[in-house]
C-alpha cells in the first residue's frame, strides 16, 4: 500500500527515483572518559580532523567551475567560517583538558554551546544556519571516527537513472560533491524555504521537500519513491497506478518547461493587454546570469547582506561598488533595486570581535535592519556611497527593509543624501538623485501608508516577515508551520490596503516576498492591483505563463468579492475560481 509522507515543498517537480539514503554521523556519537595522560593524543586527534576538514573545504571551493550554482561558494565559505570559530576550533580542547572527556563529545558540548546562540536568532535565514553548525561538526566526527567525510554518491554520467539523496539534512559541501551525478530529487527530515538545500535545488531546477519527519525511517536504499515537489510530499512504495499517474504528470511538467523557454522574450500581459512587470530577486551578483536567461524585467530584490555574510571584515566602499555594478551592467539597462543592509546583532558570529556591531538580545524585534544601519552611519554611508557611484552604470533603485515610523525613514533620506554630498566634495560625477523605497514588512507601517508615501518614491511588501510578525508564526518552526497562513484574512487585507494606497498615490508597489512567485496565488494579487512582482528566476516563467491566460478584468471582479469583508470562507470560494479560471 502507498505511504505518503508530507513535508514543505521548496523546489517544484516531479521525480520518480531510487533512493540513496545518507545517514547523520550524530547519531551514537562515543562519550568516553580519558586519563590525563591521553589529554595531549586526544587534542592532537582533534585538531587533526579540523585541519582536514578545513582542508577538504578550502579544495571543494577552489574546484568549483563556472557552471556551479553561485550560492555553493557562499556557503562552503560560510561552513569554513563556522569551522574556525573559536566555539568550535579551540573551546573542545579546553574541555579536552578540563573534563577529561573524549574528543568527540567536547565538540558535541560546544555545537550545543554556538546552536543556542544561532536559535537565540529571529531572523529566518540566520535562524537556519544552525543546521550548517550541525553539518560542520558531523562532518569533523567523521574525520574523528576514521570515517571517509564524503557519503556514498549517485554513479556519474547520463546512462543510470536520477537518484533520489533522501537525508537528515545535505551540506553545501554535500551538495559541490553531487556535480554531474544523476541526482532526481532531494529529500531531507529538517529544513525550511531558505534551507541552503532549498536554495541550490532551486537554483539546479531540482525537486526538493524538506521538513519531513522520520523519514530516514521510512525510506530504504533502493526503495522506489515518488516525489511531488509541487505539493511537498513524497510517495512510498507506490502502486502501479500512482506510478503511472506521476509519469504522466512528469511528461506534461516536462513538456510544460520546453514551452516556457519560449516565452523568455514575450512580454507579460494579460488577455487584455494590461502589462506586468516580473523582476527577480537574487543573493549574489554571480546569480544575475539566471535573471537574464528568463528574460526579466530587471531586478526587484537584491539582498545585499549576502555580499556581508560570508566575510570576517566588512567589505570595502569600493568591493561593494565593483559588486553592484556588476549586477546593473549585466542588466542591461533594466532597473536593478539593491536593498540596504537587512542584518543584525547575528553577523557577530562570522565577524572579528573588533569589527563586530554591538549586540542586540532579540534581532528580530531588537536592533536589525534599517536600525542596524542607522545606528553605525560609517557602514550604512560606506553602502549608499557604494550604490550611488554604481547608478552611474544603470538604473538603480535603493530599497530600506523594515521600515517601522517615519523619524527612521527621515533619518535615512538624510543619510542618502549625506553621502551623496560626500561623493560630489571627492568629484564624483552622480546622475539624477535615486529613487529610495522602503520595505512593508511591519504591521505599523502596512497601516499608515499613506504617512510614508509622502517620503517613499516606492514600496516592495515583504510578505514572508509580514505574515510571520502579523500572525506571529514562525514557518520554519515544524510545530506552527500549519499556521502560517498567507490567506489568512488579516494578511490580505494588509497587502490589499497597501497595494490600494500606493495606487491612489500613483507609487509604484511590488511584492517580492514567497507570495509573489506562488502561482496560486498570482491571480489573486492581480485582482488586487498588483502590476510588478518579483521573485526566485526559477518561478517568472510560470507566472508568466499564468499572466498570458488571465482575464483581468474578471480576476478583479472576483477578487473584489473578497475585498469587501475578507470572510474566510469567501476566501476559500474564490480562490477556487481563480485557480479553475
Amino acid at each position: 500500500m502507498t505511504l505518503a509522507l508530507h513535508g514543505i515543498a521548496v523546489s517544484r517537480g516531479i521525480a520518480l527515483s531510487r533512493a540513496l539514503v545518507w545517514d547523520s554521523a550524530l547519531k551514537d556519537v562515543p562519550r568516553n572518559r580519558i586519563d590525563k595522560k591521553s589529554v595531549r593524543f586526544e587534542k592532537k586527534r582533534f585538531d587533526n580532523a579540523v585541519n582536514r576538514v578545513t582542508s577538504e573545504l578550502c579544495e571543494l571551493r577552489a574546484n568549483l567551475t563556472t557552471e556551479s550554482p553561485a550560492e555553493f561558494d557562499a556557503l562552503l565559505n560560510l561552513h569554513r567560517l563556522i569551522l574556525e570559530d573559536p566555539i568550535l576550533s579551540e573551546e573542545p580542547k579546553a574541555l579536552i583538558q578540563s573534563k577529561l572527556i573524549n574528543a568527540e563529545w567536547a565538540l558535541l558540548a560546544q555545537m550545543e554551546v554556538l546552536l543556542e546562540q544561532f536559535s537565540s536568532i529571529e531572523d529566518e535565514y540566520f535562524r537556519e544556519r544552525n543546521a550548517d553548525v550541525r553539518q560542520v561538526v558531523e562532518r569533523v566526527l567523521k574525520s574523528l571516527r576514521g570515517h571517509a567525510t564524503s557519503l556514498p554518491l549517485p554513479p556519474e554520467g547520463d546512462s543510470e537513472d536520477p537518484w533520489l539523496i533522501v537525508a537528515h539534512d545535505i551540506s553545501p559541501a554535500d551538495m559541490v560533491q553531487l556535480k554531474g551525478r544523476r541526482v532526481g530529487a532531494f529529500v531531507t527530515e529538517v529544513g525550511g524555504s531558505t534551507s541552503h538545500t532549498a536554495i541550490v535545488a532551486r537554483s539546479l531546477g531540482i525537486p526538493a521537500v524538506v521538513g519531513i519527519r522520520r523519514a530516514l525511517e521510512y525510506v530504504h536504499n533502493g526503495d522506489l519513491v515518488v516525489v511531488d515537489g509541487k505539493v511537498g510530499a513524497i510517495f512510498l512504495d507506490p502502486t502501479q497506478s500512482v506510478i503511472d499517474e506521476y509519469q504522466r504528470k512528469q511528461a506534461i511538467l516536462t513538456l510544460s518547461r520546453q514551452r516556457l523557454k519560449r516565452l523568455k522574450n514575450s512580454e507579460a500581459k494579460t488577455q487584455c493587454g494590461r502589462r506586468i512587470e516580473l523582476m527577480a530577486n537574487i543573493e549574489l551578483p554571480e546569480d544575475v546570469s539566471s535573471v537574464v536567461d528568463v528574460g526579466a524585467d530587471g531586478v526587484g530584490l537584491f539582498r545585499s547582506e549576502f555580499l556581508f555574510m560570508s566575510r570576517k571584515e566588512w567589505p570595502s566602499e569600493d568591493e561593494q561598488f565593483e559588486a553592484y555594478r556588476k549586477v546593473i551592467k549585466a542588466m542591461k539597462g533594466k532597473p536593478v533595486t539593491v536593498r540596504t543592509l537587512d542584518l543584525g546583532a547575528d553577523k557577530t558570529l562570522q565577524f572579528d570581535s573588533a569589527n563586530s556591531p554591538p549586540a542586540s538580545s532579540n534581532s528580530a524585534l531588537g536592533l536589525r535592519s534599517i536600525r542596524f544601519s542607522l545606528s553605525e552611519p560609517a557602514i550604512f554611508l560606506t553602502q549608499i556611497r557604494a550604490l550611488l557611484r554604481a547608478s552611474k552604470y544603470g538604473p538603480v533603485k535603493v530599497l530600506l527593509p523594515m521600515l517601522t515610523n517615519l523619524q527612521e525613514t527621515q533619518q535615512a533620506l538624510t543619510y542618502i543624501d549625506m553621502a551623496r554630498e560626500q561623493l560630489l566634495e571627492r568629484r564624483f560625477q552622480l546622475g539624477e538623485p535615486v529613487p529610495v523605497g522602503g520595505m512593508v514588512e511591519v504591521p505599523a507601517v502596512a497601516l499608515s501608508m499613506p504617512c510614508f508615501l509622502k517620503y517613499l518614491d516606492f514600496v516592495s511588501i515583504g510578505t514572508n516577515d509580514l505574515i510571520q510578525y502579523v500572525l506571529a508564526v514562525d514557518r520554519v518552526d515544524h510545530q506552527v508551520a500549519h499556521l502560517y497562513d498567507p490567506l489568512h484574512p488579516a494578511i490580505l487585507r494588509l497587502v490589499y490596503e497597501v497595494i490600494q494606497a500606493a495606487n491612489k498615490a500613483q507609487a509604484p508597489v511590488s511584492v517580492c516576498g514567497e507570495m509573489a512567485g506562488d502561482i496560486r496565488l498570482t491571480r489573486l494579487l492581480l485582482g488586487m492591483g498588483l502590476t510588478q512582482y518579483s521573485m526566485h528566476p526559477a518561478q517568472l516563467l510560470d507566472v508568466k505563463e499564468l499572466l498570458l491566460k488571465t482575464d483581468f478584468d474578471a480576476t478583479q471582479k472576483l477578487v473584489k468579492r473578497i475585498v469587501r469583508g475578507f470572510d474566510p470562507d469567501k476566501i476559500e470560494e474564490v480562490m477556487r475560481e481563480l485557480l479553475e479560471e
